[in-house]
């Protein structure tokens, strides 16, 4: 085995356990929830199923920092492989210029559908990756000090961006941006240079998206969520980077497994630290420097977390388990399931209510029929990737 390309399971796993959580959406938890509102059960489920509304971090809100921390944890991989197929530097940087425009691209393409005029917006997880990934790919050949340097540079500076914008005077209108006046999510003192809509990433978008044909003009994003967030997004591939390289360095799996938890324990303390003392908030919608150290912490938690129970304990269990098999038929073809998650659940599910109507979902009540339907719909998400895998049928980028 070539340590320096070969691929790790846990990473595989790691990415379907995160691809999983998204296609999960259908089951509709949140439905669930509305219909049994005193069950503590389910509303721990719904919360952990969708975002919070500002600061703070849900299961869900770990989706995309996951995606793009692998996304920089399979680099050092990728580069290994093409340098030892002799591709030449200027083929590689071609091929990288070329998937960080498919994805830019892609990402606008499914977030247009069902519009009447293409829907320019920069915020999704796909465009974030593929405006960050031109960068990341010039870091994944410098030196370990460089990108520790660049990391750095990018908290700093995105925090100095943020706390330098003025914040806003007595007469600005917070209804006009979809941000109620006595919002329970406002910040006062410093923080509050990173309040909803009203912000420096906002401003840019307020000016940076109307350049683009519109149905209308832009004047807020609902949910917060901002172009420039590419920006701190490429600290959390870095850092991704940094772990991918660590990987397959040759490092014993113990000391890897330490260092790693060491490093979730100091990002997650240094990013909840931020908040406490009133530096900056953790926010995953505009991607706060807080944020970048707290994800970042929980993605080398999880990232560690896989790797001890897959790739270290592999050849003790004689192959992988019925779980890790799960999450990688599903992590192995990312691309294909945040697609079929986006395409086909309109499909998938009207066909259910088509020809078995309502009735097979509801053997456990009303309440339960938004999971039960969900659930199928899910699992034909599955048995399409697991036919794909077993086809060795991938999409890549």
């Amino acid at each position: 085995m070539n340590l320096s390309t070969s691929r790790l399971q846990s990473m595989d796993a790691y990415r379907g356990f995160v691809m999983l959580l998204m296609m999960a959406e259908v089951l509709r938890l949140h439905k669930v929830h509305e219909a049994l509102p005193d069950s503590g059960f389910w509303s721990f489920l719904a919360y952990n199923q969708d975002h919070v509304a500002w600061a703070g971090c849900s299961l869900h809100d770990l989706i995309q920092p996951s995606f793009s921390f692998l996304v920089g944890v399979a680099l050092p991989y990728s580069l290994a492989s093409r340098q030892q197929s002799g591709q030449s530097p200027g083929w590689q940087w071609f091929h990288a210029l070329r998937r960080s425009l498919i994805l830019v691209f892609l990402g606008i393409f499914l977030r247009s559908m069902g519009r009447d005029l293409t829907n320019f917006t920069f915020e999704d997880t796909l465009t974030q990756i593929g405006l960050g990934y031109p960068f990341l790919f010039a870091l994944g050949f410098a030196r370990p000090t460089v990108q520790w340097i660049a990391f750095a540079g990018i908290l700093v500076g995105y925090w100095l961006l943020f706390i330098s914008y003025p914040l806003p005077g007595p007469d600005f209108s917070y209804e006009a941006v979809k941000v109620p006046p006595d919002w329970a999510h406002h910040y006062t003192g410093l923080m509050a240079h990173f309040n909803k809509n009203s912000n420096v990433a906002w401003s840019f978008d307020t000016w940076f998206l109307n350049l683009f044909p519109r149905e209308k003009p832009f004047l807020c994003n609902g949910g917060g969520y901002a172009t420039l967030s590419f920006i701190p997004t490429l600290a959390t591939m870095i850092l991704g980077l940094r772990a991918g390289q660590h990987l397959r360095s040759g490092q014993q799996p113990s000391v890897l497994v330490r260092r790693f938890l060491l490093a979730a324990l100091i990002f997650i303390g240094l990013g909840i630290l931020l908040q406490v003392v009133g530096l900056c908030p953790v926010v995953k919608r505009i991607w706060t420097p807080a944020w970048v150290l707290f994800s970042g912490g929980c993605c080398f938690a999880l990232l560690t977390l896989f790797y001890f129970l897959i790739d270290m304990r592999k050849g003790a269990t004689n192959g992988l388990q019925g779980w890790a098999y799960f999450l990688i038929v599903i992590g192995t073809n990312s691309i294909a399931a945040y697609l079929i998650a986006h395409l086909i659940e309109p499909f998938v599910m009207g066909s259910f209510y088509t020809h078995f109507g309502a009735a097979p979902f509801q053997i456990f009540g009303l309440a339960y029929e938004p999971l039960l339907a969900g659930a199928a719909t899910l699992l034909i998400y599955w048995l399409i990737l697991k036919w794909l895998y077993r086809k060795k049928l991938f999409i890549r980028i």
